[in-house]
């Protein structure tokens, strides 16, 4: 199946290293790098690196959305464009070398009109066939049910709804048509049910929601602890490869791409977790917000080991 990932609110993602992070005074930054960001385009960009053909569309505003143009321009992934009247938002990311602590700071964006969110809507009406990957979080001005009203359209044509979000939007989209697979993480999961979890409350948690329908495949991602997934035929837990982490930027956003990616290589759902999980730990190698490389998912998938 084709890989159709969307970014409702991308980002230009800013990355740069100091000495130390501290108020008042100038903060000098080096080694400054810009990405394509936003969780779809993540996803987009963890498929083309796996060797997959994604698909790619994107609300882009303002001269900073021509600067995100710009960026994926330079990749072979099929673009679509909405233009709306908002700009793009700019995402910060500085690492503190002193501590290795990552300061970051992501603006919510500006609002969009609600006819540029029915506008996103109705091209996905035209997509049939697919995994349809729905990442990140929805612009101000989107219905809060926006990624409920995707997975409507999707299971009507024959798609695989994925859903990565948080907050009100996770719980909107998990409140109509079942999706496909969704991944909270720990702490999203616990604001999904209003409760603290402790592992083993989490997987039961996961389970919960695929017995009631909500979703086929639900993962939990634990940060270096690993993920839990859960189906229809139980739960299982795979702790993370140990690695030395040198950005926590688009972990969780690879985990979704490589899933993803790997099922639609026809590889069933228990070996796209270990994918899953290679790529979340080798994009916590790389620095800023670079994202995983194929070689270091090889080498980490093979040391991936189930949890007892």
């Amino acid at each position: 199946m084709r890989i159709f990932t969307m970014a409702l609110n991308p980002t230009l993602d800013v990355s740069s290293d100091a000495d130390r992070v501290q108020p008042t005074h100038k903060v000098r930054t080096r080694n400054q790098r810009l990405h394509p960001g936003g969780g779809g385009v993540n996803v987009a960009r963890v498929v083309l690196e796996l060797g997959g053909s994604p698909e790619l569309m994107i609300l882009s505003g303002g001269a900073t959305g021509a600067l995100l143009e710009d960026a994926l321009g330079r990749l072979p992934i099929p673009l679509e464009l909405l233009h709306v009247k908002s700009p793009t938002r700019i995402a910060t990311m500085v690492r503190e070398e002193q501590t290795g602590l990552e300061y970051r700071f992501v603006p919510e964006g500006d609002p969009i009109s609600e006819r540029e969110a029915l506008a996103a809507l109705q091209r996905l009406e035209t997509v049939s066939d697919a995994f349809v990957v729905a990442s990140g979080s929805l612009p101000p001005g989107a219905p809060v049910d926006m990624y409920a009203r995707m997975a409507a359209i999707a299971r009507k044509n024959n798609c695989r709804f994925v859903l990565d979000t948080s907050g009100p939007a996770l719980a909107a989209g998990l409140s109509g048509e079942p999706v496909f697979f969704v991944k909270p993480s720990l702490s999203e999961m616990e604001a999904l049910i209003g409760a603290t979890l402790e592992k083993a409350d989490a997987e039961a948690a996961a389970l919960e929601l695929v017995g009631k329908g909500s979703a086929r495949y639900v993962a939990v991602t634990l940060g270096a602890d690993g993920a839990i997934l859960a189906g229809p035929d139980g739960a299982i837990r795979l702790a993370s490869p140990k690695v030395e982490v040198r950005s926590a930027v688009g972990s969780g956003d690879s985990f979704v791409g490589a899933f993803v990616w790997a099922l639609s290589e026809e590889k069933d759902s228990a070996d796209a977790f270990r994918w899953a999980i290679a790529a979340g730990a080798a994009t916590a190698m790389t620095s800023g917000t670079d994202l995983c490389r194929r070689g270091d998912i090889e080498s980490l998938f093979a040391r991936i080991t189930a949890v007892t």
